[in-house]
């Protein structure tokens, strides 16, 4: 009995019973609803082969994407009081934070980077929508103060990437200082005559579209994000008429002059790399490389395919 239940019993079981599948080796998008293998949704940048909808990706992830060779250094974000309000709603402000934080394994929603951009030391402004839907607050503001700070002391451009919300509710007033804080920051690149490139990521929208996002030298977009201030929901209630289709995606703001160019993810880094050239090489021939048209989505992509 010992040798049917021991040996026998376990090997007849491991034939017919069913292997365990990780619940995450397909992934369904959110546009077309179309099942997508997991190897191929990552080699593909996270953009679906099916309707070229364009996934959110890690900040990781886009920095490691942007920069030769995939190296950065990251720059050391200034601590900031953890709750200046003690805020509370159905939990503590501070909790939030912490589970943010254990979340993301970073102190805040962003990061700033310098690196090599096609051999162009560049500071890097990345947004994270997974740390509370990408919010800004004071440490925000920091981190952005810093990263112009970081751009003129280096005489390099610097390109910022929101990906948020909005001002962060549980920091009141002092998330709507960030605003005319931020414009201030990138002033001072202008004034030092350093590019200051802005790449709307979705959903960018909020106070982040109503300060810096919205005044760089240069927007870019990609495809089919939400770029706005106030929800749609909330404009049609205002308004009390119904909204163009595609309103509020990159591509009508495209159409309607508020962006220069959509950029396709693959083609993204190309393109900086030929902005890059044109607005720091103006006295180098060979940077005065022509911008590619437009793709069949309407925007522009370095190698539209």
């Amino acid at each position: 009995m010992n040798w049917l239940t021991n040996s026998v019993l376990p090997k007849i079981k491991a034939l017919v019973q069913a292997r365990e599948v990780p619940d995450n080796l397909w992934h369904k998008c959110v546009n077309c609803g179309q099942m997508i293998f997991h190897r191929e949704l990552e080699d593909n940048l996270n953009v679906c082969p099916h309707c070229h909808h364009h996934g959110r990706i890690s900040a990781e992830r886009r920095l490691e994407l942007l920069f030769d060779d995939g190296l950065y250094k990251t720059l050391e974000l200034a601590k900031s009081v953890a709750d200046p309000l003690k805020f509370r709603d159905r939990k503590r402000y501070s909790e939030r934070l912490k589970e943010a934080q254990g979340k993301t394994k970073r102190s805040d929603a962003i990061i700033v980077a310098e690196g090599l951009i096609g051999d162009r030391k560049t500071i890097v402004a990345v947004f994270d929508f997974s740390f509370m839907g990408g919010s800004m607050g004071v440490a925000v503001g920091n981190a952005l103060v810093l990263a112009s700070e970081a751009a003129v002391a280096a005489g390099a451009p610097l390109i910022a990437f929101p990906a948020s919300g909005g001002a962060r509710m549980q920091e009141g007033i002092l998330s709507l200082m960030q605003m005319p804080r931020t414009v201030l920051a990138v002033e001072a690149v202008k004034e030092a005559r350093l590019p200051f490139i802005v790449v709307l990521t979705d959903p960018t929208t909020g106070g982040v579209t109503a300060s810096f996002a919205m005044i760089g030298d240069l927007h870019l977009a990609e495809p089919g994000a939400i770029i706005g201030f106030a929800g749609q929901r909330v404009i049609k209630d205002i308004i009390r008429e119904d909204l163009p289709e595609g309103f509020q995606r990159s591509e009508y703001l495209l159409e309607h002059g508020m962006i220069d160019m959509v950029v396709e993810r693959a083609d993204l880094r190309d393109t900086l790399i030929r902005v890059l050239g044109l607005l720091t090489d103006r006295h180098d021939p060979q940077a005065q490389t022509a911008l590619p048209g437009p793709t069949e989505h309407g925007g522009t992509a370095a190698n539209p395919g």
